[in-house]
């Protein structure tokens, strides 16, 4: 494991077995954007280490998945992964900011991300590609990517991308924004440190 995912911050790490996939997952929320992923699809490792370096969180996964059939399972596996690792390091959530957002164009694309870490999970997705795969990855399975992560993060997500021409861009400004938006909504307010952001006292069940 790297070493920046050892000397403190707020840590967790998962292993999921599947009969489909076998996934470690390493996360420090409080970490500087350090990552290593392999999970033997070149395009979701890119778009992870991005979500590692603009979130500053740091990152660690391995994969190994029934790529013999598709991409799909190591896709939504390490989705799930990874949201389950924030969710451990986030414990009871005392003290984050709890709400982020964040714009991010990428060239002649604008995408947006609205997140808030209330341990109710729901996606929004309002993103569509003109191509059905880039290389050869499924464009279908970012979708399945996200709503995994916020199902197993106990995130409500909202990500929309407002235009765009290029699908890489498209996507790219997803992962980026999302990255943007989970390090606001992680971030320990000074003001309220002890206090779980909500009047309930506690995140999650009902409104």
């Amino acid at each position: 494991m790297d070493q920046s995912l050892t000397n403190g911050g707020r840590r967790a790490s998962i292993e999921r077995n599947t009969t489909e996939t076998r996934i470690r997952a390493s996360v420090n929320l409080d970490g500087t954007g350090v990552y290593d992923v392999k999970t033997g699809i070149g395009f979701l490792d890119h778009m992870l280490e991005q979500l590692s370096r603009h979130s500053l969180m740091d990152l660690t996964v391995r994969a190994d998945g029934d790529l013999h059939i598709d991409h799909h399972h190591t896709t939504e596996d390490s989705g799930i992964a990874i949201g389950m690792a924030v969710a451990k390091a986030l414990g009871d959530r005392k003290g984050i900011q709890r709400y982020g957002h964040a714009y991010v164009p990428m060239d002649e694309t604008l995408t947006r991300v609205a997140l808030d870490f209330s341990n109710r999970p729901y996606l929004i997705w309002k993103v569509s590609f003109t191509r059905d795969k880039l290389g050869e990855f499924d464009t279908e399975l970012f979708k399945e990517w996200f709503q995994a992560f916020a199902m197993a993060a106990g995130v409500t997500l909202h990500v929309e991308n407002l235009y765009g021409e290029n699908n890489h861009h498209i996507i790219e400004s997803c992962f980026k924004a999302l990255a943007r938006a989970l390090r606001a909504g992680v971030e320990i307010d000074p003001r309220k440190q002890d206090a779980v952001p909500s009047t309930k006292g506690t995140l999650g069940g009902s409104l």
